[in-house]
């Protein structure tokens, strides 16, 4: 589903569409060692099998730069061909140059102004980079990022500032000078040959208001592909709840190509979960749908047992267990909803607005739990087998409806 995007220019990475009339696609990154290959293509796998469609991969190092063909080469044996963007930072001009293999086996370069150099040499090492980008046809990611913004311009534009009768805040300055630096560094490629759709650019920070301002300003500038993320969200539900309100209310106005959720992950959780989120919010706001949704009441003095609670755990499950082989069978299935619901208050009338529900019996209510397919009640379920036959149910819904 569309909800009047901002028209951007479309950008080819490769199979995949960021912009123009594509719909937002879901990033991630992995937090590997990219020198060591085995890892970093097991979390690659792992991260496309979640759902993220581009995958961004550190490359720092010579010998991780030399490791990437491989790690391209290892995913497309497994089948696993989702474009990897290389992330450079202070020596991509460098390793680009000295491993042309590397340059060639990723799909995307995400270039920081602000850590490609000083002075004339951060000049000729960004040129450096872009004209590696124009030889082999990729495209870039001009990121911005407050924790690293352009010293020298900032500088400059602090001294501009200084010299105003009413000098603004200095928020205010590195807020503009956020936005100069990603538009002025994309002009700057496109003066060196890289076309306009191949550009997608990004102006992270920490803060929810600065990022929502910072995004309206940029795409009232630009019509490149944008990128959205709030960055070093935190742990969490922090990082979650903080990432949801920034990239809501830009979505919700039309802006925003592709996305990154940047969780801080618990130790030894997995990293997958960022990906779970961004698909979350870009399903629950309708603009795409990627697996089915399950919708359960929260519980109340009605519901003392838990055992609504947990059949809606069950089944939540089982669909996501499904659907890497569901999606390819049933197109369509990622946008059925399924109602568990625990007492006759709320119970049927959710359940009937489902594709498909269940109204389990509350405290003190009889104990029979009613199913509804497409509003229509089908069958009564009784006894101890009540999970484990709705269960079925769902299955031969899915069998009969979106085959």
């Amino acid at each position: 589903m569309k909800k009047n995007r901002k028209k951007t220019l479309k950008v080819q990475v490769g199979k995949v569409a960021v912009g123009g009339d594509a719909p937002v696609v879901v990033q991630s990154m992995t937090n590997t060692d990219t020198e060591d290959v085995l890892r970093t293509v097991q979390q690659v796998a792992e991260l496309a099998k979640a759902g993220s469609e581009l995958v961004r991969i550190t490359v720092n190092t010579m010998k991780a730069a030399e490791a990437v063909p491989e790690i391209r080469q290892r995913l497309d044996k497994m089948g696993c061909f989702v474009p990897l963007v290389g992330d450079f930072h202070f020596n991509g001009h460098k390793l680009l140059s000295a491993v042309p293999e590397c340059a060639e086996a990723l799909d995307k370069y995400r270039i920081n102004p602000g850590n490609v150099g000083k002075g004339k040499s951060g000049d000729e090492q960004f040129a450096q980079m872009i004209e590696i980008a124009v030889k082999h046809n990729k495209a870039v990611r001009i990121g911005v990022n407050w924790g690293s913004l352009d010293q020298k311009l900032l500088a400059r534009m602090l001294d501009e500032n200084s010299q105003l009768d009413t000098p603004r805040e200095l928020a205010e300055v590195q807020h503009d000078a956020l936005i100069e630096s990603a538009l002025g560094s994309a002009a700057k490629a496109e003066e060196l040959g890289l076309p306009a759709n191949k550009i997608i650019i990004s102006c992270k920070l920490s803060g929810v208001q600065d990022l929502i301002k910072t995004y309206i300003d940029l795409a009232d500038k630009c019509d490149y592909a944008l990128h959205l993320g709030l960055t070093e969200a935190g742990m969490g539900s922090k990082g979650i709840v903080s990432s949801t309100a920034a990239l809501a209310v830009l979505l919700q106005q039309g802006i925003g190509d592709t996305i990154r959720i940047s969780l801080t992950p618990e130790p030894g959780a997995p990293r997958a979960k960022e990906v779970i989120v961004a698909q979350q919010i870009l399903q629950t706001m309708g603009f795409r749908s990627f697996t089915p949704q399950v919708v359960a009441c929260p519980g109340c003095g009605r519901t003392t047992s838990d055992y609504f609670q947990r059949l809606a755990q069950d089944i939540e499950a089982y669909l996501s267990e499904q659907m890497p082989v569901w999606k390819s069978r049933f197109p369509g299935v990622e946008e059925m909803s399924v109602a568990v619901m625990g007492c006759v208050v709320n119970g049927p009338g959710e359940s009937k607005q489902a594709n498909i529900g269940i109204s389990l019996p509350g405290s003190g209510e009889s104990p029979v739990a009613p199913v509804y397919e497409n509003g229509e009640k089908t069958v009564t379920l009784k006894g101890d087998n009540i999970a484990e036959e709705f269960q079925k149910i769902v299955e031969t819904y899915v069998k009969n409806h979106y085959n």
